[in-house]
């Protein structure tokens, strides 16, 4: 379901694929931050990285009622500290999301599917 904004010139209706593309694009800006991975369960234990084109497939965006929950799926840097990629995360996608679609976010889900040596 499309999230609605109303102005004095009309309603604009946002759906949750763009704000997941948003989300993906906000998040792989972040330090530490390998790429997003597939929703999808592990498959032998490795996780799929997912390319610059398929940012929403490592974001699920929720509506519970009035609450907005966002699920991000990623790989983080190896040597990294995983909660300061996480809360880096969680803050540029909310700041995001609210400066640039005026959605408020009340929750941003980060789920570690893996760990990779980048060079």
């Amino acid at each position: 379901m499309p999230m609605q904004l109303a102005t004095e010139n009309g309603r604009i209706d946002i759906s949750d694929q763009v704000v997941a593309v948003i989300a993906g694009s906000a998040a792989v800006d972040c330090y530490g931050l390998v790429g997003m991975a597939s929703r999808k369960q592990l498959k032998d234990g490795i996780a799929e990285l997912l390319g610059r084109e398929n940012l929403s497939r490592g974001v699920e965006v929720r509506r519970e009622g009035e609450q907005t929950h966002l699920d991000l799926y990623v790989v983080v840097s190896y040597g990294t500290k995983i909660s300061e990629v996480a809360h880096n995360i969680q803050s540029k996608v909310k700041y995001v999301l609210e400066e640039v679609v005026g959605l408020r976010v009340d929750f941003v889900n980060i789920y570690v599917q893996g760990v990779r040596v980048t060079r």
